[in-house]
């Protein structure tokens, strides 16, 4: 692996602390991968062979049944994807794709277990990972199932526009439809979603988002700190 990138890797949480001869013993396993976009490039089911860790583009994670599909998370640079699998040696309960040209590193999952049991700063940033992990988990269960579909859209777009420095003209990350299946709609449920937030002052034009009255739209919103902040 370039240096370069063993400073991006580095800089994780998850790594940060952990002792330099360990890290190094890791990142001699490891190599970088480029990927084109719409790889697969995990299928839930599958053991954990490799800690993924996205250096450059986004993946999806989503899951099948019963001939659906549905967007569960998308995961940006720098940072790891899946790592429970990894640690538990389990079943991936998760597929992964990349949505645009990526680049991936890759490190060997039983040297990150061996790394687990040795170094005990880096067992215990791995459990605070984990931790904010399921507390992510619990903050996404909790939009799907307190909020109606319009107040989901509503609240996603606040935490777009302040991932893109609070601007109030943005992109969208990714295609209307996969924004569809992440908030858990319809294409045709996301449609009416969008006319319906334009007495809050959201004016839509392909993906570029305009909030025309950001307090109006927050009101109706009602963004909170235990669903909409992952820092908490």
């Amino acid at each position: 692996m370039a240096e370069s990138f063993e400073s991006e890797v580095r800089k994780l949480g998850i790594f940060s602390a952990m002792e330099e001869s360990h890290f190094d013993g890791l990142m001699r396993a490891a190599y970088v991968q480029n990927f084109p976009p719409h790889v697969e490039l995990i299928t839930e089911g599958d053991i954990s062979d490799f800690l993924h860790i996205v250096l450059v583009g986004t993946v999806e994670l989503f899951s099948t049944w019963n001939n659906r599909e549905t967007s569960l998370a998308m995961v940006r640079p720098v940072s790891t994807f899946i790592l429970a699998a990894t640690i538990r040696d389990a079943p991936y309960l998760m597929s992964a794709r990349t949505l645009e040209k990526s680049r991936i590193a890759l490190i060997p999952s039983q040297d990150v277990r061996r790394a687990f049991g040795e170094d005990a700063a880096f067992a215990r940033a791995i459990v605070d990972e984990l931790a904010n992990c399921y507390r992510a988990v619990v903050k996404n269960t909790k939009d799907l199932k307190l909020r109606t579909s319009l107040e989901r859209l509503a609240n996603y777009l606040l935490r777009e526009q302040r991932r893109q420095a609070g601007a109030p003209q943005f992109d969208l990350p990714f295609e209307k439809r996969r924004l569809a299946s992440f908030l858990g709609m319809t294409p045709e449920n996301l449609s009416r979603a969008f006319k319906g937030l334009r007495p809050y002052g959201v004016v839509v034009d392909g993906s570029c988002m305009t909030i025309t009255d950001q307090a109006d739209l927050e009101g109706f919103a009602k963004p909170s700190p235990l669903i909409d902040n992952h820092r908490t």
